[in-house]
């Protein structure tokens, strides 16, 4: 039995084996239930996290350091991206699945924005897409959202802009950039977004935002009061070592598991071990 099967008929709350919509999820914040989000970037992932019973997939364009063994996200190209979004829509059945919308596939204008938005949905079968960015994005989100494809935004620490920030540092501790920051919400919120991903600010901060919007917030790094929480798979896993932020719950650590491993099958066919008369034919 899967996790999403056990929590089937449970009462009051939404039913989990139901497939999950943009509406879905502002319903889940109307009544207060925590929204679940992980990222994918292939097929087994993506069905794990389904069979699961996580709400929200992302395929997000952190492929680049976790997959390609970049330093910053800014490197990943949209058919690259069009690429992973669509080997994990393959396998999924009840989560909503987001694309990442790359670095440059929406700064240059609202058309060439809502071109590559709906490459991601009609190549790759993702239900919505993200960009990051506050008010000077909210043309391109009415352009993608006029077209009906779902958005959702991303503020706070944005990693496409790591190298004009040139750290990773937490966000808007100044009250200047949190200010910013709320008028930033509303404006994407204005802008037709169904939900946004709040990264790496203060607790206190990402609380209010989360009170300020009617739609769905996802934090990650922006402590317990945000809608719902998102982390890259990787990290929660113990896969990506490369660093280990604060807010990063490690559920396992797989690179040990399977290091390990791979050493065990190293040694085992190295002394003539492995296979043994039982797994040959």
């Amino acid at each position: 039995m899967t996790a999403r099967d056990a929590h089937r008929g449970e009462s009051g709350g939404l039913p989990q084996d139901r497939k999950v919509t943009t509406h879905f999820l502002q319903r889940m914040k109307d009544r207060g239930e925590k929204i679940c989000a992980l990222t994918a970037y292939d097929h087994l992932m993506g069905k794990l996290l389904d069979e699961a019973g996580i709400d929200l997939i992302l395929v997000g364009d952190s492929a680049a350091m976790t997959i390609q063994g970049r330093h910053t996200t800014v490197s990943v190209t949209m058919d690259q991206m069009i690429y992973h979004a669509s080997v994990v829509s393959s396998a999924v059945e009840r989560a909503l699945v987001v694309g990442d919308m790359p670095f440059m596939s929406y700064h240059v204008n609202p058309d060439e924005a809502l071109r590559n938005a709906g490459r991601m949905i009609q190549e790759a079968l993702v239900e919505a897409v993200k960009l990051e960015g506050g008010e000077k994005v909210c043309p391109t989100i009415r352009r993608i959202v006029d077209a009906g494809i779902p958005v959702m935004g991303h503020l706070g620490l944005t990693p496409q802009s790591i190298l004009k920030f040139g750290t990773y540092q937490v966000r808007a501790r100044e009250e200047a950039e949190a200010e910013a920051l709320r008028r930033d919400a509303l404006a994407l919120q204005d802008a037709g977004v169904f939900g946004l991903v709040i990264e790496k600010v203060p607790a206190a901060l990402a609380s209010e935002v989360s009170k300020l919007v009617k739609v769905p917030v996802i934090g990650i790094g922006a402590g317990a009061g945000c809608d719902g929480q998102i982390l890259v798979s990787h990290d929660m896993l113990g896969l990506y070592t490369k660093f280990h932020p604060r807010f990063v719950r490690r559920y396992a650590e797989l690179a040990e598991t399977m290091r390990a491993a791979f050493g065990r099958y190293a040694e085992d066919v190295r002394s003539g071990d492995f296979p043994s008369q039982e797994e040959s034919y």
